[in-house]
């Protein structure tokens, strides 16, 4: 058994290797971005980290690793890529390639288009075995009913032979893989806290209440507050002792939720 609803203080893969195999539902994360933000002057090995993770998280458990690239010299590092590859390599599915799209901008360079997104790769050790799917999303068709057809290799059409033809389309459907949200978090505390609403529509999505949600850049707590709030067990992980009792006070001051009202 792993210890949960704790922070850990300490070095991520020394802390993982600490961890039975098998034990952890979800992590939701985000690693530090190259160089573009400073973390109290401290960096991170990433391939000791991601084949822990690989070794800490149950069959059909899943990780969201929330990350972008660093621009320097005129091009993009690539390190996004770099690192969901190596997680394939490891083991994991690559699940699903999720974009978080940003509602407000920071001014861009002069040659290229305006930075809007960040990456959300969803990868799984196996096939994931919870997904809890969010119906949110307005349907302009509302009330009309279901139709479709599929095509041939030839190019030709024959008919849908997929569940579903006929009914009547909801007022809201599932979502798509670009989720948009504010990203004006602002902590003199923190240099890149992530949106609460992110971190709540993964845990969400992938885990139920009572299973283990595991931050290992923990940071401002975000993902462990979430967690707790959402009635999962949680732990986080940071080499800043700093930054660890900045997520134990904001977890500290996350509400429990009432019973009956756990997502």
């Amino acid at each position: 058994m792993v210890e949960t609803d704790v922070i850990h203080c300490g070095e991520c893969s020394e802390v993982l290797a600490t961890f039975p195999d098998d034990c952890i539902d979800l992590t939701v994360t985000s690693p530090p971005y190259g160089t573009l933000r400073e973390y109290n002057g401290y960096v991170f090995d990433f391939e000791p980290i991601a084949r822990q993770l690989y070794r800490v998280t149950k069959p059909g458990g899943v990780v969201v690793w929330v990350v972008n690239d660093q621009t320097k010299n005129g091009s993009e590092s690539l390190r996004s890529f770099k690192q969901v590859i190596f997680f394939n390599e490891l083991g994991f599915n690559v699940h699903d390639t999720m974009i978080y799209k940003k509602k407000h901008l920071s001014f861009p360079d002069k040659n290229r288009y305006y930075q809007g997104f960040d990456y959300m790769f969803v990868i799984s050790k196996g096939y994931p075995l919870v997904f809890n799917q969010i119906k949110d999303r307005k349907n302009k068709t509302a009330g009309r009913l279901v139709e479709g057809k599929d095509r041939n290799p030839d190019g030709s059409f024959r008919k849908n032979k997929r569940g579903g033809l006929g009914r009547k389309i909801g007022e809201f459907g599932a979502r798509f893989n670009v989720w948009e949200y504010s990203n004006t978090v602002r902590s003199l505390e923190h240099p890149a806290p992530f949106p609460q609403a992110l971190a709540r529509d993964h845990i969400i999505s992938w885990s139920n209440p009572g299973d283990i949600v595991l931050d290992p850049f923990v940071g401002s707590g975000t993902t462990s507050a979430e967690a707790k709030k959402l009635n999962r067990q949680y732990i986080g992980i940071d080499i800043s002792a700093e930054y660890c009792e900045l997520a134990r006070r904001r977890i500290a001051n996350a509400k429990i939720p009432l019973p009956g009202m756990e997502a």
